[in-house]
């Protein structure tokens, strides 16, 4: 039935990674014939509801289809982003809070920024053999980095913050590999550690970030070789590290100094919160910071900073394929940055009052809700295809909870950008409608 590929794993989430490897491999062809439950689960030895789970998580995230008797196989044409094909379309009349998008009032407006780089570019035209970091680009974002006490080193640029991790977790990892992500955590991650060959182990987050239990127990018990960690505005519950979490994170990380870290500053320019950097307890470690939600995802670039060594690694594997990202965008950015384009406090503020709005007016009618930074809330729930469905039904699209989580319960996730002051308490009270969800003490 699967050839010379063998599904490996004890838990339901080693089993769907195992399966999602040997989908991304092509071990596993698009219309595959997978195992039955019960027949996997003598294999392995495990439970027969642990094959369930798994399969219901790889049906979830679109990588295979079930037929009843038929069974369960490869989708014909398997989603290379699986998890963003999980969303509820706003049909018309509908509106659409579920795409994690900016507010594009508070975006910057770009002509003369780009005006007075075209004006140097035709100057100086950027050639072969140039560095790959712009020096104006690199002396800015470095001394952000300074200011908010990120520990010294190089910097580096990538195409956005996914391309910095991929990068990075490419340099120092080889399939089979496990590394630790947060569960609920960014949907494009969890799709791209498994995409790399790589095991992704799901650690536990609540208001202040991810526990360190379960950093702990990753990487002691799980064997993780690398830690993912989202630092403030964290997709898709707002969480952000606190002071003390930080340095209760930096004891576990400190104790494992061969481990990998990364950790990517999701909110920088948007959020109120201080940064309390986890960097420099490791060996080898990575911040990363894009640039999209403050200033614009078509952007595409993201600063990063970290150990000499991996920066080295990575700006030495980019310049075999891409080079170096552009310096007209480089230069772009920098310019923006020198300008104050953005008001980091007036863009917190803003979303900062439509979030807390938000998370109050579900407060006032018994719902439970999370959203400590940034621009989204996540709200449990007990049934979320019924809560998605529902709300589609009050005029509302949200984002299913299953494109952002692993073993986490159930929830929806709400972008509160594109909210006006009246929307809140009236999206307050569709969601109250359809949405029933009990006392929670974190998100796993």
């Amino acid at each position: 039935m699967l050839g010379e590929y063998r599904i490996e794993g004890r838990r339901a989430s080693d089993i769907a990674a195992s399966v999602e490897r040997g989908v991304g491999a092509g071990a596993l062809e698009p219309g595959q014939l997978l195992p039955p439950m019960r027949e996997l689960a003598q294999t392995l030895g495990v439970n027969a509801n642990t094959v369930a789970a798994a399969y219901r998580t790889l049906r979830e995230r679109g990588v295979i289809e079930t037929d009843g008797r038929r069974g369960s196989r490869v989708r014909a044409r398997p989603a290379t982003t699986a998890r963003g094909a999980l969303r509820a379309d706003a049909p018309p009349g509908v509106r659409d809070v579920s795409n994690g998008s900016p507010d594009p009032a508070l975006l910057p407006p770009l002509g003369e920024a780009f005006a007075e780089v075209a004006r140097r570019y035709a100057e100086h035209p950027g050639l072969y053999g140039e560095a790959p970091v712009d020096e104006e680009f690199g002396r800015l974002a470095r001394a952000a980095f300074d200011a908010d006490g990120v520990p010294d080193g190089p910097v580096g640029v990538a195409s956005g913050s996914l391309d910095a991790v991929e990068r990075v977790l490419s340099a120092h990892l080889r399939p089979g590999d496990a590394v630790a992500v947060e569960d609920p955590g960014w949907g494009s991650l969890l799709d791209l550690v498994p995409a790399l060959g790589l095991r992704p182990v799901p650690i536990a987050v609540d208001d202040e970030g991810p526990l360190p239990e379960e950093v702990e127990r990753a990487i002691g018990q799980d064997g993780a070789r690398a830690v993912i960690v989202t630092d403030r505005a964290q997709n898709p519950t707002g969480a952000c590290v606190t002071a003390d979490r930080a340095r209760a994170l930096r004891r576990v990380l400190g104790a494992h100094p061969d481990v990998l870290l990364v950790e990517d500053d999701h909110g920088h320019g948007i959020v109120a919160q201080p940064l309390h950097p986890l960097a420099g307890v490791t060996g080898h470690w990575v911040l990363v910071r894009s640039v999209a939600k403050a200033y614009g995802p078509d952007l595409r670039i993201a600063a990063f900073t970290g150990d000499a060594e991996t920066v080295d690694r990575v700006l030495g594997r980019q310049q075999l394929g891409p080079g170096w990202v552009s310096r007209l965008l480089q230069r772009t950015v920098a310019h923006l940055w020198a300008a104050g384009a953005v008001d980091p406090a007036l863009v917190a503020r803003s979303y900062g009052e439509r979030r807390d709005g938000l998370v109050r007016a579900l407060a006032r009618r018994g719902v439970v809700a999370h959203g400590r930074s940034g621009m989204n809330v996540w709200v449990p729930v007990a049934d979320e295809t019924a809560a998605v469905a529902g709300l589609v039904g009050e005029g509302w699209a949200v984002a299913p909870g299953a494109r952002f989580r692993m073993n986490a319960g159930a929830g929806v996730r709400v972008t509160v950008s594109g909210l006006a002051a009246g929307d809140v308490e009236v999206l307050g009270e569709a969601v109250a409608r359809v949405v029933r969800v009990g006392p929670v003490r974190s998100y796993g």
